[in-house]
């Protein structure tokens, strides 16, 4: 299977009527159904394999065929069962021919930002459209005083609308006059986490030793994140005389300079890499081995996301915590996550922390059991709430494929 841009893959000479765009051949398109889904972010591209994988479990054969602007497919990978084109221009003769060429068996749209001659041509074509996702910060003229009649044309050939929330309805039955059209509140689509792999054994050991000892994680950690981190746990043993914090870093194969601040800052340590274990003494674990994170999870009910204390990075991934039962600390500089974490931090299962006693204060105020459970709990649901949107389209997809197949 050709994906575009994927290295090793000779790229075919133009077809006629495949309207590449940008002078960049498509890719040739498969036997079988091809799920059309226009990602009008790069947080939806990243939804492309998570929806191929789903469908394919129930179809095998299907191919998903994302598109987009060209600067979201450049930051997307490649992977299996998901083919990449870039749109064509929105006239005539370039949105006819890309129908023609790709005869996509349904169409999903996200988020709003409508193309009303594709979109047109794909209706003709007997497509059935949805759009998911829709969000008011995308959708088409919702600060216009007079929406142009394309623009709600457009929209009302959606034979379905997923809206992010109900003031996403609103701004679309009101200020888009969709008044009538069919349109559901389902919360925002997301990659849904799945829980990380742990060894039992170490699990149960590890719960075991620690008993009734306050613990908290602090994942992806960047080496200008160390001491930062040291700092705040300092502050918590004042009060927690018997915390312990896990110390994860981002790359565990360079740990290095993780040793050296915990050693400059007088802490017993283990380094889970060399098979120690710790004891009642031990106030750090070093968690130095790659693949392990599941397990740091599962043993503390705390974690703060690393990353997101540097000046200008992308931050963690919040879902890996919840996705474990655990509460969700971070930083200011969370580039790629935003979205996620103003949704955690919402329903109250995210604190955020800006410098060491920032940290220290929140791990503090999470340390008592109920209010660790309290977080986790709503981390969870915010979780739970994120794969049942994705669960919904996928039900979605199947049962208009079932349908086209009868017709």
């Amino acid at each position: 299977m050709a994906v575009l841009g994927k290295p090793g893959i000779s790229r075919m000479q133009a077809r006629p009527g495949a309207a590449p765009a940008r002078g960049v051949p498509p890719p040739p398109r498969p036997e079988g159904e091809v799920v059309w889904y226009q990602a009008t972010t790069p947080d939806h591209a990243d939804l492309a394999e998570e929806l191929a994988e789903r469908l394919t479990r129930d179809r095998p054969g299907l191919h998903v065929l994302l598109t987009g602007a060209p600067g979201i497919l450049a930051e997307w990978s490649p992977c299996s069962g998901v083919l990449a084109c870039p749109l064509p221009g929105d006239d005539g003769p370039a949105v006819q021919a890309f129908v023609e060429y790709w005869r996509p068996d349904i169409g999903i749209w996200t988020a709003g930002e409508v193309r009303p001659a594709l979109l047109a041509a794909a209706d003709r074509s007997g497509v059935p459209l949805y759009l998911v996702d829709a969000d008011a910060a995308h959708l088409p003229g919702t600060s216009w005083r007079f929406i142009p009649s394309a623009t709600r044309a457009a929209l009302r050939r959606f034979g379905l609308i997923m809206a992010r929330s109900s003031a996403d309805e609103i701004a679309l039955r009101r200020r888009l006059g969709l008044r009538d059209a069919a349109i559901t509140v389902t919360g925002p689509l997301r990659v849904t986490s799945k829980p990380l792999p742990f060894d039992q054994g170490d699990h149960e050991e590890l719960s075991a030793l620690l008993r009734a000892r306050p613990v908290w994680l602090a994942a992806h950690l960047r080496p200008e994140e160390a001491e930062i981190v040291l700092q705040a746990n300092a502050g918590i043993i004042r009060v927690s005389h018997r915390a312990l914090v896990v110390m994860a870093p981002e790359r565990p194969e360079r740990s290095a300079p993780f040793r050296e601040a915990l050693e400059a800052a007088g802490l017993r340590y283990v380094a889970w890499s060399e098979g120690a274990r710790p004891d009642e003494t031990t106030q750090a674990i070093l968690a130095d081995t790659a693949g392990e994170l599941g397990l740091w999870y599962r043993i503390a009910p705390i974690s703060f996301m690393g990353g997101s204390l540097v000046p200008g990075g992308p931050g963690s991934d919040p879902d890996e915590p919840a996705a474990h039962g655990s509460a969700i600390l971070y930083g200011p500089n969370i580039r790629d996550h935003v979205a996620a974490y103003a949704l955690y931090a919402e329903a109250g299962a995210a604190r955020i922390v800006r410098d060491a006693a920032t940290l220290a204060g929140a791990v503090r105020r999470t340390i008592p059991p109920d209010q660790a459970a309290r977080m986790a709990h709503a981390a969870w649901d915010v979780a739970t709430k994120n794969a049942a949107v994705m669960d919904r389209l996928v039900e979605i997809v199947l049962d208009a494929l079932d349908a086209r197949g009868a017709g």
